[in-house]
């Protein structure tokens, strides 16, 4: 009978701590929480931010590419912001596919216009006795080094003779493709007048723009990225 009387105790103790056990729980959850919108500050000092104000996360390898990829303009825009830097010329040929030509460069490797398709090419027709030709040089060169070999090509084509022309080459330190010319070119390449020419060709073969006089690296650049 003692051993009843104990079993029963245990079991009216237990059931005790367990409905103290859970009244606890119960109030705990009834206390209110800090409100993060009368003004006080919640534990810790810091006060609650709205998951609604916070800003989105931001990519910081795509932010940092952003700050040093170059903004694309129209060309019309490009042709408007030239005042009288250089004139525009050939616009009939302008969005229409560049005629193929194949010429030899002064190491005499032969170069085909169409073997550039897929990047941007910058045809630059020039005379090494043209003072303005010499002083073309410097911003294509510059170009040169701005964009890889993958992305763009510079042909800067003379008639003159192989020799003298590889002098010139030599003499201004070119880095860029140096072809000669001993026929004649298909239009629009056989309309020039003025020395230097450059014409602006984009990767899908067709032309973008084409201009007398020199052009500024700034300028060439803006051409290069045009849409």
């Amino acid at each position: 009978m003692a051993t009843g009387n104990r079993h029963s105790i245990y079991w009216a103790t237990a059931t005790f701590l367990a409905l103290v056990v859970a009244l606890g729980v119960l109030h705990g959850c009834k206390r209110e929480k800090p409100s993060a919108t009368d003004g006080s500050t919640p534990v810790g000092g810091v006060k609650a931010i709205p998951a609604a104000n916070k800003e989105p996360t931001k990519n910081p390898i795509e932010t940092a590419a952003s700050l040093f990829r170059e903004p694309k303009v129209s060309i019309q825009n490009i042709v408007k912001a030239a005042n009288d830097r250089w004139t525009p010329v050939c616009s009939q040929w302008w969005d229409k596919p560049a005629p193929d030509f194949t010429l030899t460069d002064i190491e005499g490797q032969a170069h085909k216009l169409s073997d550039y398709k897929g990047k941007d090419v910058v045809i630059a027709l020039f005379a090494t006795w043209a003072g303005a030709s010499k002083v073309v040089v410097p911003p294509l060169k510059e170009l040169r080094n701005a964009y890889p070999k993958d992305n763009l090509a510079i042909l800067a084509i003379s008639s003159e003779p192989t020799a003298l022309v590889k002098t010139f080459a030599a003499d201004q330190g070119i880095n860029f493709t140096v072809l000669t010319n001993s026929g004649t070119l298909p239009s629009p390449f056989d309309q020039v007048k003025v020395s230097p020419t450059t014409f602006f060709v984009g990767p899908d073969g067709k032309f973008k723009l084409a201009i007398e006089g020199m052009v500024p690296a700034a300028d060439a650049k803006a051409i290069v990225q045009a849409q």
